[in-house]
């Protein structure tokens, strides 16, 4: 175990008070020179949109993976547990793993998970080789954005440092609309292999930069026990069983008897982890400090937000699909999706307060309510210009919060002690990707059964008794004239292209209601805690007052 009053060496350097490592696991903090500081955070930016490309790269082609593979809706769904399963889960052991086996270690496994990933894609195997790709990229991208945090970290002066942890999650993020700007170039050919290639040649370059300028060592501790080889296992069948839930019920629909058992057994094995890990002398997850009012306040704002922001991947790219737009014609659409979320992660940095946290997080359910309502009049015209403003203030939002809120979260786990931060690091990225999840299978079934409404409604209206009515199913089976010969088979041609004109107009419906139920929620959300800001800010009453003096205390103490 590592003696915290030693020096820290690396190759005969002993590393000055201010530059040790804040806390085991971590890298040290050296006073590099300008040019190597440049370099490691051009690295750390690289590792950032390499990181998020992993999973933007799997939601923008997922269609065009499912055909290249002849896989089912089903199928498809089972890709997309596999990403986010692991990925949900690997930030905590991962975490434990730096602080046992050092930075350098923990470097290598992600380079060889990353590698791993996107070689077994090449060789384009099959469907069960594609589960496994997938489930180890989502172990890759969830190590890749801490090494990403590292390496700008070092790249920036001591005082600005942790702008560097939060910009490098923020360019995660900038990832997903750009993959989905760029994937029509990668398939205009119509072969899908082209975005593996990129992938694989993405990681062989990520591999290179972090072998040609290494992070600076760090503290190591005996980190695991026995008893994490029960908790760990326990948790991740749990929450991978609540993943498949939330990704399957979309699809499969709720009423399928087999999700029932797996969100009772997901219950059943999350709540086993959590009462051992409440019982343990040395717990891997702080369960009564996680249970605290404001650890679950946090992690019900963090997830309510990523709720809000799925309309975004649900709402906005299923209506601009039920109007017949294919990916070849988003391209404008999602650079500009790309620049707003950049433009969120680069301002919510600027102007965070780390006296003032909440002010941010209201800022972005403001503007969430404000352009989810813009939407709600969309229509068969609509095209992407006239989403711009809209969808590119959602995309602002959707990464403007991150920065206040992993602030906070840092600041109270921080003040704790480092066996706390495991837990924080657990709350928010389960917050987030089950957050995420459930926001979209909650809109995609909420839209079902408003679609279905919306067409009883309209279909109600058409009958052929109508004289406009039949005028116009006349005028529909005299344009098939040249093409269909049988008059009774042009008037059933006809009929069914009203329906299935009916059926898209209902679905749009649907989609501005959507686009309401968003907007009310976030307009609710952001009238509460408004009230509660004020209050705070009348009393002179800041939550994190405690928080905020036993870091400077730390701080104070390291210098």
């Amino acid at each position: 175990m590592a003696d915290p009053a030693a020096p820290s060496r690396a190759g005969g350097y002993v590393f000055k008070p201010h530059e040790r490592p804040f806390m085991p696991g971590s890298p040290a903090s050296p006073d590099h020179p300008v040019r190597r500081k440049f370099f490691y955070f051009l690295i750390g930016l690289y590792l950032a949109i390499v990181g998020g490309f992993q999973n933007g790269l799997l939601i923008a082609n997922l269609t065009a993976m499912q055909g290249h593979l002849d896989l089912t809706p089903v199928d498809a769904g089972w890709v997309t547990v596999a990403y986010n399963m692991t990925n949900a889960c690997m930030s905590i052991l991962l975490y434990k793993s730096r602080q046992q086996f050092g930075i350098q270690r923990f470097v290598r496994a992600m380079m060889l998970a990353l590698l791993l990933a996107n070689f077994l894609q090449l060789f384009d195997a099959g469907y069960r080789m594609e589960l496994v790709a997938r489930g180890v990229s989502g172990i890759a991208a969830s190590g890749l954005s801490t090494l990403a945090a590292f390496y700008m970290m070092q790249g920036l002066p001591q005082e600005k440092r942790i702008a560097g942890f939060l910009l490098a999650i923020g360019l995660t993020q900038v990832a997903v609309p750009l993959a989905r700007a760029i994937s029509p170039l990668l398939l205009a050919d119509g072969d899908i292999t082209n975005l593996f290639v990129l992938q694989f040649a993405l990681s062989l370059v990520a591999v290179g930069l972090v072998n040609i300028l290494h992070l600076p060592p760090g503290d190591t501790i005996r980190s695991f026990e026995k008893l994490d080889l029960v908790t760990f296992p326990l948790l991740a069948s749990g929450v991978g069983l609540l993943c498949a839930f939330l990704v399957q019920g979309r699809i499969q629909w709720w009423s399928t008897p087999w999700l029932g058992g797996a969100l009772a057994a997901s219950v059943v094995l999350i709540g086993a982890a959590f009462l051992i890990e409440h019982n343990r002398a040395n717990p891997m997850l702080q369960t009564r400090w996680m249970g605290s009012r404001d650890l679950v306040k946090f992690a019900l704002t963090g997830a309510l937000v990523r709720v809000l922001t799925s309309e975004q991947n649900f709402g906005a790219t299923g209506l601009l699909a039920s109007i017949g737009l294919v990916n070849d014609q988003l391209v404008p659409y999602y650079a500009v999706l790309t620049g707003a979320t950049l433009f969120g992660a680069l301002l919510s940095i600027v102007t965070l307060d780390p006296t003032d946290l909440r002010r941010q997080t209201l800022v972005s359910l403001g503007v969430i309510a404000f352009g989810a309502f813009l939407d709600t009049h969309s229509g068969l015209r609509t095209g992407p210009m006239n989403l711009y403003f809209s969808q590119a203030a959602i995309a602002f939002a959707a990464v403007y919060f991150m920065g206040p809120m992993l602030m906070e979260g840092l600041l109270r786990a921080m003040t704790k002690g480092p066996s706390y931060l495991v837990s924080f690091v657990g709350v928010f990225s389960l917050s987030q990707t089950l957050g995420g999840l459930a926001g979209v299978a909650a809109l995609s079934a909420f839209h079902t059964l408003r679609a279905k409404s919306h067409l009883m409604t309209l279909g109600g209206s058409i009958s052929a008794a109508d004289p406009d009515v039949a005028q116009g199913l006349s005028r529909l089976a005299a344009a098939q004239a040249g093409t269909i010969a049988d008059p009774a088979l042009r008037s059933a041609t006809a009929g069914a292209q009203v329906v299935r004109e009916a059926a898209r107009e209902a679905a749009i419906l649907a989609y501005n209601d959507v686009f309401f139920v968003i907007g009310s929620l976030a307009a609710l959300a952001f009238a509460v805690m408004l009230a509660r800001w004020l209050y705070d800010r009348r009393r002179g009453h800041n939550p994190l007052a405690a928080e905020l003096e036993a870091l400077q205390k730390m701080r104070a103490g390291n210098t």
